[in-house]
């Protein structure tokens, strides 16, 4: 088994009494529904992946992100 941390949560009184209901009905503990709820939650937003565009160019030069304000200056505008 992995590592096992202790940590405090806070919920509201409603979520609470609501997750001690659904423990008592599946026969599990409220902390192990806890568990399961953030590993799921963490397994969800670990997969986001950065748009393909980022990183996709090379300038050869190693000045670009300071000069980010010059070199846009006037972008978008029409002429």
């Amino acid at each position: 088994m992995a590592e096992v941390l202790k940590t405090t949560v806070y919920l509201d009184a409603g979520d609470y009494r609501r997750l001690k209901s659904i423990a008592r009905a599946e026969g599990r503990a409220p902390a192990e529904l806890v568990r399961e709820a953030v590993s799921e939650y963490a397994r969800r937003r670990g997969k986001r992946r950065l748009p393909r565009t980022i990183g996709i160019g090379r300038s050869a030069r190693g000045d670009v992100s300071e000069r980010v304000d010059e070199l846009l200056e006037g972008f978008g505008e029409w002429r």
